[in-house]
């Protein structure tokens, strides 16, 4: 490790994060040019197999599959993903648990000195970083000493240009593709598509577990010469109420599980990503080979808050980070099969330059009453401009109230609220933003109300 001067830099994890948001002019600055510089200068490398994953939706809910099967394995794991709900340190996890704040501050430190000239010094002078280019490198590092067995990467926006894409993946995975930041990526499927194709690699695999994928994303699978593994083709799935399975097409080697649980992850739109998981383990079973009691032990154990998570307890209430409109309507799908309840309420938050309209009118017809709330960063609706959306819902049924509507100044206000007016039989979505679902985690679900306790 470098010998850094840490007494002149920050000591403390929170002050290295405001370091970074002060470093870059813009927060999403595409490219790798400058956080390539840097890693060469640091020397950066993952001396072990790397599988990268990208996708507008199904991304972390792949990554923990994942890393809970290999881990059942028996091997040792890292896992990038992000962005966090609560604490940075969710984004980096080792052996299944998120590392200690102190345990990236060498990190930090190195990419620091990197970044200035001041170590592999190339001639180029002082880099420019933005904070996920920086705190990405940060976490490479950490995860490039921890004596991994495997790493999992999740792509943080696009693919061909983000700063995970420095490190060449042995299998990359592409998940479901939908339209969203479409002002960086492209105004459709297809340019969106070429954006995470960009993780292919010549000659390695790539599993694409979206069902019907962008033709931009087959024609970069032929163009570098990547193996494709494609949902419906090279391996599929099928189950009923009670049980699924799995398999690859007979060319692929006629690998099958049968009478598999469904994953510990809810959700009817679990099993593509599950899909996707198991066709990524077939891949590299040469290299890391994997028992079927592994995989139906990490389907089972598999965690990831915010995804369509149930917080036990009354009234009902559910936790998701959909905020495009495929994740919206996957959610308001799995709503609808979870059976009857007298009002629904909804706390929602939302980036302002997400397709608001789609979103609301897809969930709408299930929610009764609208908790609206603020989240502390700029691109973010204010509550009020989405009570206006919330206005302009087309009536969901003739005779039917149109839904109430309240605007609060954070999604725990909003939630509060929302548990203060709700009666044991009702159920909340919380559901938008990582900063909506991740600003009610952060205060910790509140109590029942007076109301439920006399009840």
């Amino acid at each position: 490790m470098l010998d850094i001067p840490l007494p002149s830099h920050p000591q403390t994890l929170s002050d290295w994060l405001a370091h970074c948001e002060r470093l870059h002019p813009v927060a999403i600055d595409m490219g790798l040019e400058r956080v390539h510089r840097v890693a060469q200068r640091m020397g950066l490398r993952l001396d072990c197999p790397v599988i990268t994953v990208a996708g507008t939706n199904g991304k972390g809910s792949t990554c923990a599959m994942l890393e809970a099967i290999y881990a059942e394995a028996g091997y040792r794991t890292g896992l990038y993903t992000s962005p966090h709900l609560v604490h940075f340190e969710e984004r980096c996890r080792i052996g299944r648990e998120a590392v200690a704040a102190a345990d990236l501050l060498p990190a930090f430190a190195e990419v620091e000195v990197a970044r200035l000239g001041q170590a592999g010094d190339d001639g180029a002078g002082e880099v420019s970083l933005s904070y996920f280019e920086f705190t990405t490198l940060a976490i490479l590092r950490t995860l490039s000493r921890a004596g991994l067995d495997l790493v999992i990467l999740e792509v943080g926006l696009g693919g061909r240009l983000d700063a995970v894409n420095i490190i060449d993946p042995d299998c990359a995975v592409i998940t479901s593709i939908d339209l969203d930041h479409t002002a960086i990526l492209g105004p459709d499927r297809e340019a969106i598509g070429y954006e995470k194709a960009g993780i292919m690699r010549t000659g390695r695999p790539v599993v694409v577990s979206d069902p019907v994928p962008p033709q931009s994303v087959l024609d970069r699978a032929l163009e570098v010469g990547a193996d494709l593994w494609r949902i419906g083709k090279d391996f599929q799935f099928a189950g009923d109420k009670q049980q699924w399975g799995w398999a690859t097409h007979p060319s692929r080697g006629a690998r099958r599980y049968s009478g598999l649980a469904y994953p510990a992850l809810r959700g009817a739109n679990q099993l593509l990503n599950a899909s996707g998981a198991l066709a990524t383990i077939e891949v590299l079973r040469g290299r890391l080979p994997v028992t079927a009691q592994a995989v139906r032990n990490g389907l089972a154990l598999v965690d990831l808050p915010g995804r369509f998570q149930i917080v036990p307890g009354t009234p009902v209430l559910v936790l998701d980070v959909a905020h495009n409109p495929q994740s919206v309507a996957a959610l308001a799908e799995n709503l609808d099969g979870m059976g009857y309840y007298p009002v629904t309420y909804a706390v929602f938050g939302a980036m302002a330059d997400k397709d608001l309209p789609s979103m609301l009118e897809r969930i709408a017809p299930l929610v009764d009453r609208w908790h609206l709330c603020d989240l502390p960063l700029p691109r973010a609706a204010t509550a009020q401009a989405l009570s206006e959306q919330v206005a302009g819902l087309p009536a969901t049924a003739p005779g039917r109230a149109r839904p109430s509507a309240a605007c609060h100044h954070s999604p725990a206000a909003a939630l509060q609220a929302a548990v203060a007016e709700a009666d044991p039989a009702d159920r909340i979505v919380v559901f938008g933003s990582f900063f909506t679902v991740g600003g009610v985690l952060q205060q910790g679900v509140p109590r029942l109300s007076a109301k439920h306790l006399s009840a």
